[in-house]
């Protein structure tokens, strides 16, 4: 895989929904480098034009115009930031022929292969997708408990018993989140997303304590589908009666990190950073300095 090269030229965002795009231009204006955006109609936020000064607009089934356009913008390195709902492509919108070609050739429709899959073609088009933390390298945690509270007995053994399911659902590509309490797994998250999996949770224990495991995959590929955990998350957590939430350390992102863990310390929950599993600890995709050392 190539190197992140020194250059502050030659830089692109392809953005999805969320803060993550917000934050990636933040941090690489931080760095002296003003990306071209590539925006996705159906999920970045229009808010993308007062932020990026070159900004693009394509439907999520323009992979052709996208490249189009990221060439025009002379981009050789791009960063892929905020979700595109998986579910939406398996919608009514129409890929062009070379996203058609790609869906074609992909003998599974999961996250790692339809990503993959994006990125092998921009490689052959000359853009190197890389580290999509590479500008957000403080919003990783260290291994250790973040807030004011260590997750109690009965919670780590949650948690414990969380990471044993969490790592095999991981590794099948088909969520990163589940949901715990007194040992059992109550829910499992697919495409519907970690807020709705805790919400899902909470109905199905009507009011029992819940304990949330959110991992990264075995080698995880750091270009793409990184775990966030963001404010809403929190508030999702409250309101669902989850007192603990364990991640990844250095794979997992936390958006708004000192508010997020001031919100999780007021409303009681205890919050660890796991150093990932040694099978596969070296994420895909992590290698490369940032682009002013």
């Amino acid at each position: 895989m190539p190197e992140v090269t020194t250059n502050t030229a030659g830089w692109g965002l392809i953005a999805g929904n969320g803060r993550f795009p917000f934050l990636v231009l933040e941090g690489a204006r931080s760095q002296g480098i003003d990306m071209a955006v590539i925006a996705i109609k159906e999920e970045a936020s229009a808010e993308l034009a007062q932020s990026a000064k070159r900004l693009h607009w394509v439907s999520l089934g323009e992979l052709s115009k996208a490249i189009d356009l990221l060439h025009e913008e002379g981009v050789t390195q791009a960063v892929m930031a905020g979700q595109v709902k998986h579910n939406k492509i398996f919608s009514a919108i129409r890929p062009d022929w070379k996203l058609a070609k790609l869906l074609f050739s992909l003998p599974r429709k999961n996250t790692d292969a339809l990503i993959g899959g994006v990125a092998r073609v921009l490689q052959d088009e000359g853009i190197h997708l890389v580290d999509s933390t590479l500008f957000l390298k403080p919003l990783l945690p260290e291994p250790g408990v973040l807030t004011r509270r260590a997750p109690n007995e009965h919670e780590t053994a949650d948690i414990a018993y969380g990471h044993s399911v969490a790592h095999r659902i991981a590794g099948m590509d088909i969520g990163q989140t589940v949901v715990i309490s007194d040992q059992a797994c109550v829910a499992v998250e697919a495409m519907e997303g970690t807020d709705e999996t805790i919400s899902r949770a909470a109905r199905l224990v009507n009011g029992k304590p819940l304990v949330v495991v959110k991992v990264s995959k075995p080698g995880q590929d750091m270009r793409f589908d990184v775990p966030v955990v963001g404010l809403p998350t929190v508030a999702q957590m409250r309101s669902s009666r989850a007192t603990a939430l364990a991640v990844d350390a250095g794979r997992t992102l936390l958006f708004d990190r000192d508010n997020l863990i001031a919100q999780a310390d007021a409303a009681g929950i205890a919050i660890q950073a796991f150093a990932p599993e040694a099978a596969g600890a070296e994420p895909v995709g992590a290698t490369g300095g940032s682009s002013n050392k």
